[in-house]
């Protein structure tokens, strides 16, 4: 039988929380410093004159994914280049994002890790939305490329 680890940002198994994008893991990508995953890909949904999207990049957990409340899910910004929402830039700049968290953060690495042996799932009990910005085959499979130095 499979060992499984469900990555949520509400599990009490340290590794699952520290995999999840809510916590607090500053890194910087391109130059610029962001709380969290979660504060990166919903500030990113908002424009770059969106009064509350500096705001979100330096946010973390629930607080950050409100940010996202207020995209219209059409398109991401990054680096003053406007990017279709979900595309393969998309996806792909997600993905630099979270490799950043782990490259920068060794406790959130230690805890990537201690995962080694395990399939890696991310279970929240309903259905991915139509609308996610990272569906959860996807994340699982960023997190196991860098688990395995790929």
């Amino acid at each position: 039988m499979d060992k499984i680890l469900n990555i949520t940002s509400k599990s009490k198994d340290f590794r699952e929380f520290c995999l999840s994008n809510f916590p607090a893991f500053p890194f910087y990508l391109d130059g610029k410093l962001f709380a969290s995953v979660e504060g990166f890909v919903q500030g990113i949904k908002l424009p770059p004159e969106h009064p509350d999207r500096e705001v979100a990049f330096l946010s973390f957990g629930s607080t950050a994914k409100k940010f996202g409340e207020q995209a219209k899910n059409f398109s991401v910004w990054h680096n003053d280049v406007e990017i279709p929402y979900r595309s393969f830039e998309h996806l792909f700049l997600i993905e630099r994002a979270i490799r950043a968290k782990f490259a920068q953060n060794t406790g959130a690495m230690i805890a990537l890790l201690a995962t080694k042996g395990f399939t890696l799932i991310h279970d929240t009990g309903t259905p991915d939305s139509p609308t996610t910005y990272l569906p959860r085959e996807a994340f699982c499979e960023i997190l196991t490329r860098i688990r395995e130095g790929k």
